[in-house]
């Protein structure tokens, strides 16, 4: 299996109890290869000094969370040439025109206009194709975001195929195990998400406890007083019995039944987030301290991902007609 992240922004309580927690039970049931996507990152403006701090700082987010460098592979995508070469073989596999009518790029461009889009909005669903046919994987675990993406993937991998000969894996979807969906604190209505656009509204993993608790304590509640988990009607107090359920391992029913009033949810709910993230800031602070161990298990990871990928990227130039070296 593989799963990436994009190192856009500080990984957030969302992301971990969503995904992040899920990644390292999956390591231990696969061959299971974990990208921090950094090349994904430059499809939009990004100060490069904070993409280098983002890389690193998520690279320890993972591995506190529980990856392990000897059970998984855990690697930076740039640090493995084959996959932007890969991407260009793929390029011109792949049409203009299919491209174009990716849902992504069509809502992202739409936002500027097609004028200002970088290129690589364009292509960047090739790129992630590569990510996926240089590694032989042959099920991943996508969300319906993404869903469009991995079809992509398995139509570039049949055509190639049909065209040059048997090369590629073409890789089914599977159901990725899906944790609790955590929404915007100030905003229970959507997604709580890397970017800074809501930055009371957002928990993020390495949050000083002090302000965890800050922002849980003046989340947005709903109209009446009752506690009761009803998405629809009661959005706000509903987020804080599934925030407080997937940390405590709880029913939200069974909390909800346990509440009368506000005040007293959002306490336990803050004190038990507070207590969830301790050893994860604990694990990420004793590595941080050791930057060398950090770099040496990167650098394992891509040795590891390019002896892997070396192998299918040969296959491809070959079966295409470029002369070996």
């Amino acid at each position: 299996m593989l799963s990436g992240l994009k190192p856009t922004g500080h990984a957030t309580l969302g992301n971990l109890l969503g995904a992040l927690r899920f990644w390292a039970e999956d390591q231990h049931d696969a061959d299971a290869l974990f990208p921090i996507v950094d090349l994904h990152a430059l499809t939009v403006d990004v100060d490069p000094d904070a993409l280098r701090s983002l890389t690193l700082e998520l690279t320890m987010v993972l591995m506190a969370v529980g990856l392990d460098p000897d059970v998984c592979t855990l690697f930076v995508q740039s640090h493995v040439p084959q996959h932007p070469r890969l991407t260009w073989l793929l390029e011109c596999t792949a049409s203009f025109g299919e491209l174009r009518r990716m849902t992504q790029f069509k809502d992202k461009s739409a936002k500027g206009g097609e004028g200002e889009a970088r290129a690589g909005l364009l292509t960047y669903p090739v790129l992630m194709a590569a990510d996926i046919l240089l590694y032989d994987v042959d099920r991943v675990p996508v969300g319906d975001d993404q869903r469009q993406h991995l079809e992509l993937t398995r139509d570039l991998a049949m055509r190639f195929n049909h065209r040059y000969g048997d090369t590629f894996v073409v890789p089914e979807a599977s159901i990725p195990k899906v944790g609790a969906r955590i929404m915007d604190l100030q905003d229970p209505t959507g997604k709580m998400g890397k970017s800074h656009d809501s930055p009371q509204g957002t928990v993020y993993v390495l949050d000083d406890p002090k302000d965890i608790e800050r922002k849980i304590k003046r989340a947005v509640t709903d109209t009446g007083g009752d506690v009761r988990y009803d998405v629809q009607a009661k959005p706000g107090v509903s987020n804080l019995l599934t925030i407080l359920g997937a940390v405590t391992g709880t029913p939200v029913e069974d909390l909800a039944a346990s509440y009368t009033q506000y005040g007293p949810l959002k306490a336990d709910t803050a004190e038990a987030v507070v207590a969830y993230l301790r050893p994860v800031q604990d694990r990420y602070a004793a590595l941080a301290a050791d930057p060398a161990y950090v770099h040496t298990v990167l650098d394992k990871g891509a040795a590891k991902a390019e002896g892997m990928a070396a192998d299918t990227y040969a296959r491809a130039a070959a079966a295409m007609g470029l002369l070996p070296r």
